[in-house]
């Protein structure tokens, strides 16, 4: 390795550990928060899934990125150094497709809260939120499982499945704009012309409305932090390693994929009010004592 390579590379390390720390305490108040929360079952099984999977970036991912820069530069080539690389691949790959299936679902969701408006609670019930969760995980099993055979095609299946994902989501955010102002219009109507029980539907495309925006911060902020490293799957690997330029960019786009882990739960403290809410109760119950909680 050169000065320069290693000297940034211990630097990345070094903010991964850091990282680490944030994304398991942040994550673990979070997924307590969200068990209290009054949130709609189907948001919260989304959130709560999506919570575990940066919670085990924080847990395993990142540390076994760390121990493999450690294991690399000490030129240890043994048995222990090749199970911490595929056992890195499996669970990156794992908990990669798992969050990218788990923000695409959650863009599907609030575009079918706002499309389907009153027919959302008998068509996307708890169940088959759930049973879309387990299908999320499993699908994330298995493709991880190839890693330990076929790493190059794992990748590749990967790659494409970051794209469709991306896309997917930007397409859905920009079918709930279009749905959102649709019903910004109507209200203008209603206000001219009230009747009774306009201002229960109002206040309803209010919150729809508030949710989706806090989904959507949720996608922007997945979308920046992945798009670099998504991008990086349309150069050759063997290219990547053999440039030590581009073997570095690499290594930074991975760091800023793990950052979103611990972005995610400011995200969701920042734009909602309930899980911002149950969090400050946990806190003053931990430091005042629960005589302090919230009514």
């Amino acid at each position: 390795m050169t000065g320069a390579y290693e000297g940034i590379q211990i630097a990345n390390c070094a903010i991964n550990v850091l990282l680490s720390y944030t994304a398991i305490t942040l994550n673990t108040i979070t997924i307590l928060a969200l068990r209290k929360t009054s949130l709609s079952s189907p948001l919260k099984t989304l959130l709560l899934s999506l919570a575990v999977s940066d919670l085990g970036v924080g847990l395993l991912v990142q540390p076994l990125y760390v121990a493999s820069f450690v294991m690399e530069s000490e030129g240890n080539s043994s048995a222990s150094y090749n199970f911490v690389i595929k056992s890195y691949d499996m669970i990156v790959v794992f908990l990669c497709v798992a969050s990218f299936l788990g923000v695409t679902a959650l863009s599907v969701d609030r575009f079918l809260a706002i499309h389907l408006h009153l027919r959302y609670q008998a068509i996307v019930t708890h169940k088959r939120v759930v049973a879309s969760v387990v299908s999320i995980w499993v699908l994330s099993a298995v493709i991880s499982q190839t890693a330990l055979r076929i790493r190059q095609v794992t990748f590749l299946m990967f790659g494409t499945i970051s794209v469709i994902c991306l896309i997917s989501s930007a397409f859905f955010y920009y079918k709930i704009y279009v749905t959102v102002q649709r019903h910004a219009n109507q209200i203008q109507v209603l206000q001219l012309q009230p009747r009774q029980g306009d201002n229960e539907m109002v206040e309803y495309n209010a919150r729809l409305k508030k949710a989706a925006i806090g989904t959507f911060y949720v996608y922007l902020v997945f979308l920046i932090c992945n798009l670099p490293n998504t991008l990086f799957f349309l150069i050759p690997s063997n290219l990547v390693h053999q440039s030590a330029d581009l073997g570095t960019i690499l290594s930074l786009a991975d760091t800023l994929v793990f950052l979103n882990s611990s972005l995610n739960p400011l995200i969701y403290c920042w734009k909602m009010r309930h899980i911002r809410q149950a969090i400050m109760e946990m806190l003053r119950k931990i430091y005042l004592g629960p005589q302090h909680s919230y009514n």
